[in-house]
């Protein structure tokens, strides 16, 4: 049955499903939940997060640190049943979850004091998703003050089960925990669209995760995504490693029934012959594997079948039989852009792609659209932390691998997350600002998503227009250059009587792309540069911003027609901003977490990449320079699209920028159509983040197109903020606000070398 307001609940009309074991026989069955259970698991975890949000830190810590003595009691009860619903996990990993996430439900308040938890959190977890990634959402949610309801994958349903009595014996208040059990995507999007459910985060496979985000879009509930199970993760032996160790790692990693990730080995060239020899000698005579389902098999013989076409030979521990079983094996000599490499087929199958130089190495580690972790094998420990920084994924283990511990962030790149799970950092995707807005609850508008955008209104400019008839024509600022829209169209800018004050360029999809072209050319080496001189540019530019202050701030008051000392307020607030940015570059940073193995870890900030920002009306200066600052400070590029109604301050501010030493292409600003251009960022797969501040129409748009590529996205219904006024305080001095401008503009990675 359903885990709902403490106690076991089943209802005799209802679907169920079976769970196997590791040999397909059934164990038992779970039931499929419905609408009136979904609504039942959302009411009791409203009442639930009401009582467990009033209690104190203490208290709330002491439910936690009860959960891993229960845990220890019936530590195997709860190994045999992970083993036999083929989710396999050591109870003691486990009990380091609870007492971990115990410590900072009693910090909470200490050390986070302006920021609240979501509400109802839903975890939403994929059919082979392990035990752990569930708990890695779970625990933190619980011990941030939230209350949640778990739609568990078909192979976590039981210890879900299990786990959620084990909490009501640790004292836990009825319906802070809810277990629904049945389909995971189309449960888990009835799930997030009851009114009640604050925020959903979801763990596991990307076909299911993108399901899930369209169907929840436009709900007004924001989403996190860990993708790992899709990951592609490169294995990197270089010719300085210890051979054997690095041999036995990737026997131990490639060819277990259940993995976490996918590998690919990278190998260097001086050192192939051996690692292949050694590779036949410890794979001679290794057992087959079961697959976790026949059609694995025809999945199997299909890419193994391929990449022989393609050149390659195989390394196998013996002959391969029929059925559900397969040996270990490894496709030698791929070509990096192969199916098998870019995409590995499921069971114990290795592909193996060769490199040249260390600098190869590090390209081929970086080849898949992925970037949740790298196992590096070598013993020159420059080489290891150089590689370790370029690789673009969120974990590196240097001479080991899958190493895990909640104190240190697993952070998805690219296509593997817009999330950090674990460390400090993973929990704060459980709380929000005490007076940061939500986005607001309703049902999703009828939207054409491959049409959004499109029905932008166009003024070309006619033959014979007399230009004396308008005051002005603005350029827009891509590639560090003065640009007309590559459409040759332009917009009236109104003030706010109606008269026309310029004309500034309608600009569209092409002037994204050459705005990222140009980010990506700037933006790695701009991240490269020192703290300290990304410092000294931002000076720079506030110095720049000082001596222009009276020209931006008669725009601002020609614009929005507020009183010029206002306007005067708004920019001195802008050039103190920008100072505070200059000032946090070199002070923001990252530490070594406390680990019970013994090692070195690592964990530090990086940028994101390329960010786009489409900006709000308010404050049309402030907020620009805000965003502006916190995005290029932590070593990002920007693409912004100022405010489609007050779009003259962004304007002035170009020559800003012009006079300053930011390097060029680093910011783009890009006028026009607000749906037109964000359909253009939506689109663009180089950009990896969207600060978003606009119509709920385009926060749902957001939510259903960025999740192919896979973006992080901060939303604003402004028009909804506005009504409620309750929108983005931009003049506030509260410092919360810098840091959460700070934790939006970075990445974590964690680095962990291992010790004698």
């Amino acid at each position: 049955g359903f885990f709902i307001d403490g106690k076991f609940s089943s209802t005799a009309d209802r679907q169920t499903q079976d769970v196997t074991d590791s040999k397909a026989a059934v164990v038992c069955s779970t039931v499929c939940a419905k609408d009136e259970d979904v609504a039942s698991a959302a009411s009791s975890a409203a009442g639930g997060f009401k009582t467990w949000s009033e209690l104190s830190c203490y208290q709330r810590a002491k439910v936690l640190l009860k959960l891993a003595s229960v845990l220890q009691r019936h530590s195997q009860c709860v190994s045999e049943l992970c083993e036999l619903s083929q989710s396999s996990v050591s109870p003691a990993v486990l009990i380091r979850l609870a007492q971990y996430y115990a410590s900072w439900a009693q910090l909470r308040d200490t050390l986070m004091p302006e920021w609240i938890p979501q509400g109802v959190v839903a975890v939403v977890v994929s059919d082979d998703c392990s035990i752990y990634f569930l708990l890695l959402k779970v625990l933190p949610a619980l011990a941030m003050g939230n209350a949640v309801i778990v739609v568990p994958g078909k192979t976590t349903a039981l210890p879900a089960l299990l786990l959620a009595q084990l909490f009501m014996e640790a004292g836990i208040p009825a319906g802070v925990l809810n277990v629904v059990t049945g389909s995971e995507a189309s449960l888990g999007a009835k799930v997030a669209q009851n009114p009640q459910v604050n925020y959903l985060t979801y763990s596991g496979r990307q076909q299911t995760g993108e399901a899930l985000a369209k169907a929840v879009a436009g709900w007004g509930v924001p989403m996190s995504f860990s993708l790992s199970l899709s990951s592609v993760c490169p294995f990197i032996i270089f010719d300085s490693a210890d051979l054997d160790s690095a041999v036995d790692g990737v026997i131990e990693l490639a060819f277990k029934k259940k993995r976490d990730f996918q590998w690919v080995l990278c190998v260097q060239e001086s050192v192939l012959d051996i690692v292949v020899a050694r590779l036949k000698l410890r794979m001679n005579g290794m057992k087959c594997v079961p697959l976790a389902t026949e059609a694995d098999r025809n999945l199997i013989d299909a890419a193994v079948q391929e990449a022989q076409q393609q050149g390659a030979t195989l390394i196998q521990s013996c002959p391969p039989g029929t059925g559900a079983l397969y040996p270990p094996t490894v496709l030698c000599g791929l070509a990096p852009s192969c199916e098998s490499v870019m995409s590995p087929p499921p069971g114990p199958v290795l592909p193996l792609i060769s490199f040249r130089s260390s600098a190869e190495g590090v390209t081929l580690g970086n080849h898949s659209p992925h970037g949740q972790a790298a196992s590096i094998w070598t013993e020159d420990l420059t080489l290891a932390l150089e590689s370790a920084k370029s690789l673009c994924v969120g974990s590196v283990w240097v001479n080991c691998h899958s190493v895990m511990d909640p104190a240190l962030p697993l952070c998805g790149r690219r296509e593997s997350g817009n999330c950090t799970d674990g460390g400090r950092e993973g929990l704060y995707q459980f709380l929000r600002l005490s007076h940061s807005p939500s986005l607001p609850h309703s049902s999703p508008s009828p939207i054409n998503y491959a049409d959004f955008g499109s029905a932008a209104s166009k003024f070309m400019i006619p033959e014979g227009f007399d230009p004396s008839s308008v005051p002005r024509f603005y350029s827009q600022f891509v590639g560090g250059q003065l640009r007309k829209a590559d459409s040759g169209c332009s917009k009236s800018v109104l003030a706010p009587g109606g008269a026309v004050l310029a004309q500034c360029p309608d600009g569209g999809r092409k002037d994204v792309r050459n705005a990222v072209e140009a980010a990506i050319k700037v933006q790695p080496g701009w991240m490269k540069k020192s703290p300290v001189a990304r410092s000294q540019s931002l000076y720079s530019l506030a110095d720049g911003l000082d001596k222009r202050r009276r020209d931006l701030a008669v725009s601002i008051q020609t614009q929005t027609g507020i009183s010029l000392e206002e306007a005067e307020k708004e920019v001195q607030l802008s050039i103190s901003g920008l100072s505070d940015w200059a000032a946090r570059c070199d002070k923001e940073q990252g530490g070594t977490p406390f680990l019970p193995q013994s090692g070195y870890p690592l964990s530090s900030p990086e940028a994101l990449g390329v960010v786009g920002v489409i900006l709000p009306n308010s404050k049309p200066l402030l907020s620009l320079v805000s965003l502006l600052g916190a995005a290029i400070a932590m070593g990002n590029a920007v693409v912004m699209v100022p405010s489609e109604k007050y779009p003259l301050p962004a304007l002035e501010f170009i020559q800003v920028l012009q006079a300053s030493d930011i390097p060029g292409g680093l910011v783009s600003i890009i006028t026009g159509g607000r749906d037109q251009l964000t359909q253009a960022l939506a689109n663009h797969s180089v950009i990896q983040s969207i600060w978003y501040w606009g119509s709920k129409e385009g926060c749902q748009f957001l939510q259903y197109s960025c999740v192919s590529p896979l973006k992080r996205l901060w939303l604003h219904c402004e028009e909804e903020e506005e009504e409620r006024e309750a929108g983005q305080n931009w003049t506030s001095s509260n410092p919360s606000l810098q840091e959460e401008l700070w934790r939006k503009a970075v990445v974590w990675k964690s680095i962990w070398i291992p010790t004698a």
